[in-house]
C-alpha cells in the first residue's frame, strides 16, 4: 500500500507524488493558499499581478554513519521531538549501507534535524545532511529494485535482537511484528496477512511513550497453527520495507500494549 503527501509543485519540481508507506498532512495554511487565489489583479497604476508565495521545500534529510543494526525506532529517538513521516534505510546488494533518508512532518523541522548532526546513536556519531525530494524518490526506486533482485531471507541485514532460533519457537497464536512504517494502519497489517482470517480487534499497534506508533505490532491469529503458517511472511515486504515476525504470547502482547497507553 502506498500513501500520499501533498506538496505544491514549485519551480524546482517539489511535488509530493504517490509514494510508499507514509502520509503528510498539510494541515495549516503554511502549505499554500486556497484554490482560486493563486493570481489576484492589483489595480495599481502599473497593473501588477501579485504572485503566490513559493511552496515550502520538501522536508527530508539524509543520514550517514548509522549502526548496521539501526532500526526506525532508533532514528525516531535520535530525532526526538520531531514529526517523523518516513525512514528509508538504503541498501545495496541487499546489504544495509549505513545511510538513510528521513522525511519530517514540516519543512521548518529540517533545520532542527540538522542540529543533530554528529550526535550519537549508540557508539557511532551520525552525520545529518539536507536532502531533496528527487534524491529521496531515487532512493525509493533503487530500494524497490534492490528488494526485487535480492532474496529478503538471505540478503536483508539482521537486527541485533533477531532470534536465530525463532523457527523452532513454540507458537501460541500471537506474532510480534517489527519494522512497520510509522503510518501503517490495522488495514495495512490485515492486508499483509490477507491469507488469514483476521479482524481489527486481533491487530494491536504498539505506541511509544509519546503516544506515537513504535514500528511494532502484535497480531492474534485464530490458533497456533495459523500463526506458525504466517511465519512464511517473515522478512517479506510491506511496500519496500522488510517486516520481521517473531512468535510471541498473549502476556508479552498485553505488556507491550499497556506500556504504550
Amino acid at each position: 500500500m502506498f500513501y500520499r503527501g501533498k506538496y505544491a509543485d514549485g519551480g524546482d519540481g517539489r511535488e509530493m507524488a504517490a509514494k510508499r508507506q507514509r502520509t503528510v498532512d498539510p494541515g495549516s495554511s503554511f502549505y499554500g493558499t486556497s484554490p482560486g487565489s493563486s493570481f489576484m489583479y492589483n489595480p495599481t497604476p502599473y497593473g501588477y499581478v501579485s504572485q503566490p508565495p513559493p511552496p515550502p521545500p520538501f522536508p527530508v534529510v539524509r543520514l550517514r554513519g548509522l549502526p548496521f543494526d539501526c532500526t526506525e525506532t532508533d532514528v525516531a529517538e535520535f530525532f526526538h521531538g520531531l514529526d517523523i513521516v518516513d525512514v528509508l534505510f538504503v541498501h545495496k546488494g541487499g546489504k544495509f549501507t549505513g545511510e538513510a533518508f528521513c522525511v519530517l512532518g514540516y519543512p521548518l523541522q529540517v533545520d532542527f534535524a540538522l542540529q543533530r548532526n554528529r550526535q550519537n546513536i549508540g557508539r557511532r556519531y551520525v552525520e545529518v545532511f539536507r536532502s531533496k525530494r528527487q534524491e529521496y524518490y531515487k532512493a525509493i526506486a533503487n530500494e524497490v529494485s534492490d528488494t526485487r533482485s535480492s532474496s529478503p531471507r538471505r540478503s536483508a541485514p539482521r537486527a541485533k535482537s533477531y532470534d536465530d532460533g525463532k523457527d523452532s519457537a513454540e507458537h501460541t497464536g500471537v506474532l510480534r511484528l517489527r519494522g512497520l512504517p510509522f503510518s501503517a494502519s490495522k488495514d495495512d497489517i490485515m492486508d499483509f496477512f490477507k491469507d488469514f482470517v483476521l479482524s481489527e480487534d486481533s491487530v494491536h499497534i504498539v505506541m511509544n511513550s509519546e503516544g506515537r506508533p513504535s514500528g511494532e505490532a502484535y497480531v492474534e491469529f485464530t490458533n497456533a497453527e495459523d500463526s506458525k503458517a504466517a511465519m512464511a511472511k517473515d522478512r517479506m515486504t510491506l511496500g519496500s520495507r522488510y517486516i520481521e515476525l517473531f512468535p510471541s504470547s498473549h502476556g508479552e502482547m498485553e505488556d507491550a500494549v499497556s506500556r504504550g497507553r
